[in-house]
């Protein structure tokens, strides 16, 4: 199999999935005659080909995935005008002390928030799939530890956590993550 039908194949399994796919899985497509290396070359070669077009190929931290540009997504918003979630403060806190922290309690945030942390506020993150318990602290009581998840990671197009925007020391304490905005604080409901 030449590099060209290879890349076809690959771009017809990416656009047609609805997740990332890891390299193991697009290897599996060509039943041994394509060895991981070569399926790694041709999905490069796919991400140069796709360049300047709407689409990107990227690599996320579960896989592979076609994704749209930043900047076709105002048309792409007349197709479905729902808008995103918009996420609190309180609610983008949090991830973001879990993001840099982890694995860290609940005790944990409020001590580094300063304030309390409210059970919506880690079920909205967990239900969206982007926290998760990763265990027990071995300390009275045994409180949870929270941790982001790969969801999260895919969802921020993010390939690891070493992807995070880096943090300063001054810098506010919830930096921006990619792909999340915050609510407006004027129409803010309390989470």
């Amino acid at each position: 199999m030449d590099r060209d039908e290879a890349q076809q194949v690959l771009e017809a399994a990416l656009l047609c999935a609805g997740r990332p796919l890891t390299l193991a899985e697009l290897t599996a497509l060509f039943d041994g005659a394509l060895p991981g290396a070569e399926v790694q070359a041709a999905l490069q070669a796919l991400q140069r080909a796709w360049d300047g077009r709407g689409l990107a190929l990227v690599q996320v931290a579960g896989g592979w995935r076609f994704q749209t540009r930043p900047h076709v997504h105002p048309f792409l918003e007349r197709l479905n005008p729902e808008k995103p979630p918009r996420y609190s403060r309180a609610v983008l806190e949090t991830l973001a002390v879990i993001a840099y922290r982890q694995p860290v309690t609940r005790g944990d945030i409020e001590a580094i928030r300063g304030v309390t942390v409210g059970t919506p506020i880690l079920r909205q993150l967990e239900e969206r799939g982007w926290i998760e318990v990763v265990g027990h602290r071995d300390t009275a009581g045994r409180p949870a530890l929270y941790a982001t998840t790969r969801q999260f990671l895919d969802d921020l197009g993010l390939a690891s956590l070493a992807s995070l925007p880096a943090l300063e020391a001054d810098a506010d304490p919830t930096p921006e993550l990619p792909g999340l905005a915050a609510a407006d604080p004027l129409s803010e409901t309390t989470t």
